[in-house]
């Protein structure tokens, strides 16, 4: 590739790589480079300073400074001739996304994406931001008057760039992997944790805080276990309140199901409109574990849409769940989810629209931007008064218009879809697909579960046997992070208490022991996010705040304390403990940071409790069985045993437990003893409710 601005047409190198996002910059007139020794070894030799893009295929800022900058040519002319252009997909390197975030929230005091990192060739970051508009505008700086600012320092005043630079890694470094006091931890911690939630909730429109609003379902997964714990109905409110606004409003996709990216208002209005795969993996159990305390029908709903959506639009024909759908259609966000009310007038007619458009807020004058985004700000049971009809009627008439608006929305322009598979993710999405498959007896959530965990054990792998993080086609790339880790064996768990099958026990066993051994911090305890064979950053970090996913080290403290349970493998339990202890002042002083790191502590302090499956044949029709599909029970694990399928990993947890005539018996233990086996839906009722 020529080192001088690209001619029109021509590509740079990133037509070489897989990832969407890298791909959408292939024919930019930047020169850019992938992340890697090429790029810093031209920063060197041509001792130029480095520029940081980074950002994902769904982002919609990323596709606007796309746009304004990097396909302007003068731009362009100006990064390729005073800077070495670094293009990163935050996806495919999170480790690269955490570390140059710090650096640009310790210069901005606030971060997001696009994220433009300015450094030096040895990777020391010297200034930062977000988007910057191409020129100035409405009090922000311009991105060409920054680049032509930034190259005088260098030339000029390299002294104080050097002297920044240092003073920003060492303050990246002081901030990556800290060291916390030791605080014992006890029940009183979840329960302050849920009163730190109800103070910071939205007891109006549901949510955490005011706008923009995420959904936060580690958080009201935490909700729930205060609530077991309690009995407090407030609590349980708040979770049913922000669980049916979410569901009713435009963050929920009404037409196709699953979830768009978070609230740009406090009603849950106006979504960003990319879909994650991560959200919808964490917002199901969420769903799932309201379903099985309320028993509210629009919950079960919520998880079936949901993962209906992700089956037909997320995922692969090897059997991995993609990573996003776009925001953007035709240059506008949101275009592909949009409607306006002459439009579902000449689709539907005018009866039925009427119909429809009461239903789902649609208006002449629209709810956004002129055009509605669909929700539904009233029950069905309100326009159903309303339009004085029946229930049943208004169902019809709704199921039938979503049906027919369904068919008229695919033939638009699709959003695009980066197809990516990560581990991380992956292992969400099969902890969501394996849990809703027991809980529903569906066998297509089960069948795609272990169809997934199959293609996940048997490809993302290299030639070393490493675990790799992403794949796409066709190939395994990037060394494993502690979340793949972690949200794979998670994920490997939950299949296997929903199947039974030992072969997802044995590869979770095999992962927790390669992730102990590859990122265990020996002196101070928890996990590092990279491994100790990683590529050298400028520092290496310990992730222990959730953010949109949970934090690698509070996944890795749930998975090895359920894996350590059903296996007998009390190292597990103690390297889980460690991991809580090591971070526990954190935890105790900022709970809402720390979602996924309290339900860990939830499960470590019990009272725990083993539900034991033992029958003839596999046990899928049981009336007791369906009883624990449909109940709440945290700080449990399953085990499904049948004479067909010996589990020699558990056999602590059957021995001296047999079933001689085929009948169905369910074991319920806690505190190290075992209540007599229940064979009746009345015996399990009255065991099940003895568990706090």
């Amino acid at each position: 590739m020529s080192e001088q601005t690209q001619d029109a047409g021509s590509a740079n190198r990133l037509l070489n790589e897989s990832s969407p996002y890298l791909l959408q910059h292939a024919y930019n007139p930047v020169d850019w480079f992938p992340w890697g020794d090429e790029a810093f070894e031209k920063a060197r030799q041509e001792e130029k300073p480095i520029f940081l893009s980074v950002g994902y295929s769904a982002c919609h800022w990323c596709h606007v400074m796309e746009h304004e900058s990097f396909e302007n040519d003068e731009i362009a002319q100006i990064l390729n001739e005073h800077y070495v252009s670094i293009k990163v997909d935050r996806e495919e390197r999170p480790d690269v996304d955490q570390i140059y975030m710090t650096a640009v929230q310790l210069i901005t005091k606030r971060g997001g994406w696009p994220m433009s990192v300015f450094m030096t060739p040895d990777g020391k970051p010297f200034y930062g931001g977000t988007y910057w508009p191409p020129t100035s505008r409405m009090g922000m700086p311009g991105f060409r008057d920054i680049l032509f600012k930034l190259a005088d320092f260098w030339t000029n005043k390299r002294d104080e760039v050097d002297t920044s630079a240092e003073q920003l890694v060492d303050a990246i470094q002081g901030m990556s992997a800290p060291i916390f006091e030791s605080m014992d931890l006890e029940d009183e911690t979840i329960l302050e944790a849920t009163r730190s939630l109800l103070s910071s909730a939205d007891q109006e429109h549901g949510g955490f805080g005011a706008a923009p609003k995420f959904p936060h379902p580690m958080d009201i997964r935490v909700l729930l276990r205060g609530w077991k714990r309690t009995g407090d109905q407030s609590v349980l409110d708040t979770v049913t309140l922000t669980l049916n606004k979410m569901l009713h409003g435009g963050i929920y996709d009404q037409l196709g199901g699953g979830f768009h990216r978070y609230s740009t208002d406090a009603y849950w209005l106006a979504p960003h409109f990319e879909k994650m795969l991560y959200d919808n993996a964490l917002l199901v159990p969420a769903y799932l574990e309201a379903w099985q305390v309320t028993g509210q029908a629009e919950y079960h709903r919520a998880v079936t849409e949901t993962l209906d959506y992700v089956l037909k639009e997320m995922t692969s024909a090897e059997g991995g769940f993609f990573s996003t759908q776009d925001a953007d259609t035709e240059g506008e966000e949101g275009k592909f989810f949009v409607w306006s009310e002459q439009e579902i007038a000449e689709v539907l007619g005018q009866d039925q629209a009427k119909i429809f458009n009461a239903a789902y807020d649609v208006s002449a004058n629209g709810n956004w931007e002129g055009k509605n985004i669909l929700n539904r700000p009233k029950s069905f049971s309100e326009v159903a008064d309303q339009l004085e009809m029946t229930q049943p009627e208004l169902n019809e008439s709704l199921n039938a218009s979503k049906e027919t608006l369904l068919e008229t929305r695919a033939k638009r322009v699709v959003p695009g879809r980066d197809e990516k598979i990560l581990v991380s993710w992956n292992g969400l999405m099969l902890a969501a697909m394996a849990k809703a498959g027991f809980a529903f007896d569906e066998p297509r959530y089960l069948a795609a579960a272990e169809e997934a965990a199959k293609f996940l054990i048997e490809n993302l792998r290299d030639a070393d046997g490493k675990l790799q993080h992403s794949f796409k086609d066709g190939i395994a790339r990037f060394q494993a992070y502690v979340d793949d880790f972690a949200c794979l064996i998670d994920g490997l768990v939950d299949v296997f208490q929903s199947t039974g099958d030992e072969y997802y026990l044995q590869h979770a066993v095999q992962l927790a022991e390669e992730m102990i051994e590859g990122f265990w911090d020996e002196e101070n305890g928890g996990f590092y996010y990279t491994a100790n064979d990683h590529e050298s950053l400028i520092a290496r970090t310990k992730d222990i705040q959730d953010n949109a996913v949970p934090s690698g080290n509070g996944m890795a403290a749930t998975a090895l304390i359920k894996l350590g349970r059903l296996c007998n493998r009390q190292d597990f339990i103690e390297s889980a403990r460690k991991t809580i202890d090591a971070f526990s002042s954190f935890i105790v002083e900022h709970p809402r940071a720390c979602g996924q790191s309290i339900l860990a502590l939830d499960d470590l302090l019990g009272p725990q409790s083993e539900l034991v499956v033992i029958s003839g044949e596999k046990p899928s029709s049981s009336p007791t069985v369906d009883l624990l599909r449909k109940t709440y029970l945290p700080r449990s694990i399953l085990l499904l045993n049948s004479s067909s399928s010996h589990v020699e990993l558990t056999d602590h947890l059957v021995a001296g437990r047999k079933d001689e005539d085929l009948s169905v018996s369910v074991y319920v233990c806690s505190g190290g003893e075992c209540q007599v086996p229940a064979e009746t839906v009345e015996q399990l009722q009255i065991q099940l409710s003895a568990l706090l």
